[in-house]
């Protein structure tokens, strides 16, 4: 989302938080800091002994036969949890198939954009479990990706990275994802170019940021055994510039993605339909270069509660068929994890309840999904700080015992 839709994913105490987490949590992974879930903001084969899977999108159902449901997931947490929470979703969802996984790489430093964050093991490993799932990876352009970064600065790092200047990066994140077996992962790549936010936006120099786009995806795709899609997702309507400048060309995108949210404030849905550069235009421009779409970031907003939106976005996504689409499930977007959408969130539920696709066989040894009881979800404002998993488990819940937060709120939320 641009600047006026969310805050920062990744805040300033981030590094600290790797820091503390490696030296205190053992074991295959944890995750760097986002801050607080409920106001932040804010996929891969080898699974079959024939060889590798892919996430391809299904081919067309026959006369007769019904059509191919999209494919379906959520964004609930960028690490572990978010990986225990899938199942957790899908058995308030009645059993849906949630085949698509998505989760974010920190934009702070090179070292975690080159895919250093031990959480990519978690979600790894859930990829594999299933040769239908996709593993959905937002791959920042460019370091200090939320600070604030000039115009000038952004158009004088654009035109570096254009230069070939930081290939080697986007080489090593190929590298890690490929040495974790998920070849085939899908990467939005500097996505919401067209907004503010973001270092890696385009709108100082449309055409560095292209040839920058370009180098990227040569060097990921110049690494032995990759399968990567790449997705090229504005934000919904202009914004800072229209995407459309943006757009690399149909060589090096796969995927043709937009992140759209209720908003603008008494903005209906229609309208998001109708408006420049918005739904239908999005459709129309992949379906003119002959891609598949995708909604990576979606939900609720300005417009609060709004069952309309929830049933019309829904409806529009079953009538459009993007190869995936990923609801932002966290406050104030979301249905499952933010109780103050109750009406929403009941559309959502309703539409979604018990949609599943055939199972193919499960992958040889696969590593199930935890099921154990799901732990409380925190209240709005108060949420563990994103220091790993065990010391945001300590340090957040000692916060929400000053608060005097020990209730059954939790147990009516896993009822509903």
């Amino acid at each position: 989302m641009a600047a006026r839709q969310r805050r920062s994913r990744w805040p300033a105490y981030v590094m600290a938080g790797i820091a503390v987490s490696a030296a205190l949590v053992p074991g295959p992974g944890h995750a760097v800091g986002t801050g607080a879930e409920t106001a932040a903001r804010r996929p891969v084969p080898t699974a079959t002994a024939g060889g590798g899977s892919s996430t391809s999108p299904v081919p067309p159902a026959l006369p007769g036969e019904p059509a191919p449901l999209p494919a379906t997931g959520a964004y609930l947490h960028y690490g572990p949890r978010g990986v225990a929470r899938m199942a957790w979703l899908s058995r308030w969802l009645g059993g849906a198939d949630l085949r698509v996984g998505h989760t974010y790489l920190p934009g702070d430093l090179w070292s975690n954009i080159e895919g250093a964050p031990r959480f990519l093991d978690a979600w790894a490993d859930w990829r594999r479990e299933r040769a239908d799932r996709i593993l959905v990876l937002n791959v920042p352009m460019l370091e200090r990706n939320e600070e604030g970064v000039s115009d000038d600065e952004v158009r004088a790092m654009l035109r570096r990275g254009a230069a070939g200047e930081f290939d080697a990066h986007y080489r090593r994140l190929a590298e890690r994802l490929i040495g974790l077996r998920v070849p085939d992962t899908v990467l939005v790549l500097g996505w919401e170019m067209n907004g503010t936010t973001y270092t890696h936006r385009c709108g100082p120099d449309p055409e560095a940021w292209k040839a920058y786009w370009n180098r990227i995806v040569g060097a990921m795709r110049s690494v032995s055994g990759q399968k990567f899609r790449f997705d090229f997702t504005p934000s919904r309507g202009r914004d800072a510039v229209p995407w459309t400048e943006c757009y690399p060309g149909d060589d090096t995108v796969d995927i043709i993605g937009m992140d759209t949210y209720d908003q603008p404030q008494g903005m209906p849905f229609d309208v998001q339909v109708a408006e420049p550069y918005g739904l239908r235009a999005h459709v129309a421009f992949a379906k003119a270069h002959g891609k598949p779409i995708s909604y990576p970031e979606w939900g609720l907003f300005r417009n609060g509660d709004n069952p309309e939106y929830m049933r019309r976005m829904l409806d529009w996504i079953d009538e459009h068929k993007p190869l995936y689409n990923t609801l932002t499930d966290y406050c104030p977007h979301g249905a499952w994890q933010c109780r103050q959408n109750p009406k929403a969130a009941a559309v959502y539920r309703s539409v979604l309840y018990g949609r599943t696709e055939p199972v193919p066989p499960p992958a040889p040894v696969p590593t199930p999904v935890s099921e154990t009881e799901p732990e409380p979800l925190p209240s709005q404002g108060c949420s563990p700080v994103g220091l790993g998993d065990w010391t945001e488990h300590w340090l957040g819940w000692q916060v929400c015992i000053r608060r005097g937060w020990w209730s059954s709120t939790w147990w009516s939320h896993w009822a509903r």
